[in-house]
């Protein structure tokens, strides 16, 4: 067998980039070397997951991965996006990374603007859950032992009361009708805490819910030791 590619994963905190991450470490020819993430400056969180920066940081340790932060302004405007990616993308160059896996599931425009990200970079894009049935790919995360607390969610196309819910069997069913059972048109974001791709669950309390820029917000916090 010739040698591993090795890839960096593109890791939103949520449920998709955790089973992408399960499905890609089942690959031979393939080796996760880091995830990649990016944060917003301002209030140290996970751009529109909300998760806590050291919620973050404790998954990656959890998983056995180091971390890489792309660190983003609040507002971002698409030229410093694209900016700091192109960024991101050369030192992933420079460290002889072959390709950067995303968890995208259908959308086609998200797909397209990653590809020309990469075009000519000599890094390859990866979509290891692309295609999929996400009725049966939420179905298939549940019974695969991930766990997920909801982080965020439209309240325009959801119930207010499914934030801060557990993505479970019991949620899937609560969904409104033509809501994606994987939250792929942004209906709801999640945090992974535990399942196939852990070493060990991550450990968290639930906090406060609040409304802010027209979605619900689920805080999460980091359990720390005792004094």
């Amino acid at each position: 067998m010739g040698e591993r590619k090795r890839i960096l994963l593109s890791w939103s905190s949520g449920k998709d980039s955790a089973w992408a991450l399960h499905i890609l470490r089942q690959d031979p020819k393939l080796e996760v070397a880091a995830l990649l993430t990016t944060v917003n400056e301002q209030f140290d969180r996970v751009a529109m997951h909300a998760v806590r920066t050291e919620l973050l940081r404790r998954q990656a340790e959890n998983i056995g991965l180091p971390l890489h932060l792309i660190s983003l302004p609040f507002p971002c405007s698409n030229e410093i996006y694209d900016e700091r990616m192109r960024t991101a993308i050369s030192t992933a160059q420079a460290d002889g990374i072959d390709g950067i896996a995303f968890g995208d599931l259908f959308l086609e425009d998200v797909r397209q603007y990653r590809e020309m990200m990469m075009e000519g970079t000599g890094i390859k894009p990866l979509f290891p859950l692309w295609g999929r049935s996400t009725r049966e790919l939420a179905r298939e995360m549940i019974a695969g032992g991930l766990r997920a607390q909801i982080t965020c969610i439209d309240p325009r196309l959801l119930p207010a009361t499914l934030a801060g819910r557990e993505f479970n069997n019991d949620f899937l069913k609560a969904l409104p009708d033509g809501v994606d059972p994987c939250g792929e048109n942004g209906e709801f974001h999640s945090f992974a805490f535990d399942g196939p791709m852990f070493d060990r669950p991550v450990e968290f309390t639930i906090g406060d819910t609040v409304e802010r820029d027209g979605f619900i917000f689920t805080d999460l916090a980091r359990v720390r030791p005792p004094a």
